[in-house]
């Protein structure tokens, strides 16, 4: 899967893990702002947020009333304003101040599912994990690499499938790639490369081009 130099841009977590010096923190705080949001509105949350606060101390000691209107521009903002500082106070009170590197540690976090856990394993640790959002799910299901239902599925079908080597760059890879070409709603499959290995175009696309 190769991308053209003017498609590589950024994912909201990428941006973030440069920008942040790989903080483990402020990745997965990101991970949950940017949950059912736009990349660009993360980012505005993100940085409203982190001007202001900038460890989990100081968030665990926030007011809710002062955060909401910091991440507004993620959305469900009254819900993540309470999500964020829960998180923050348990990782203060259990973990010393200190993001858990580990999955099972972190799902137990509040707020934090298979998604978020992998996204701070990959983005804040640079620990082999794959994260499963929309775009890898319908990516790969469209490709025909998996045959799944749920995220969760997927994430699992792709670590027997895919070599570890690749895991670190699989979510940002499949997101890119699903923003700009393999899009959900009017794919842009006439530019693919993939186009001969893919079970969409040849099943789905490549028929409705023999029936018009």
């Amino acid at each position: 899967m190769v991308l053209n130099s003017s498609d590589k841009r950024a994912t909201a977590l990428a941006e973030l893990r440069e920008r942040e010096d790989r903080d483990p923190f402020r990745i997965l705080i990101g991970t949950i702002l940017s949950q059912r949001t736009r990349d660009e509105n993360t980012t505005r949350a993100v940085d409203n947020l982190f001007q202001q606060y900038k460890n989990p101390a100081e968030l665990a000691a926030a007011n809710e009333d002062q955060v909401r209107p910091l991440i507004r521009p993620a959305g469900f903002y009254r819900a993540k304003a309470k999500s964020i500082i829960e998180v923050s106070r348990r990782i203060v009170s259990e973990y010393d101040g200190k993001v858990p590197n580990n999955f099972e540690e972190l799902i137990s976090l509040p707020s934090v599912g298979r998604k978020t856990a992998n996204c701070v394993l990959v983005y804040g640790f640079g620990k082999p994990a794959i994260p499963v959002d929309t775009h890898v799910h319908r990516i790969s299901n469209r490709l025909g690499i998996v045959n799944t239902k749920t995220p969760e599925q997927t994430e699992l079908d792709l670590m027997k499938k895919v070599p570890k080597k690749y895991w670190l760059q699989l979510n940002e890879l499949f997101v890119r790639f699903g923003q700009t070409v393999c899009k959900p709603i009017g794919p842009k499959c006439d530019i693919c490369s993939l186009r001969p290995v893919c079970d969409y175009y040849q099943n789905v696309i490549s028929k409705q081009k023999k029936d018009s």
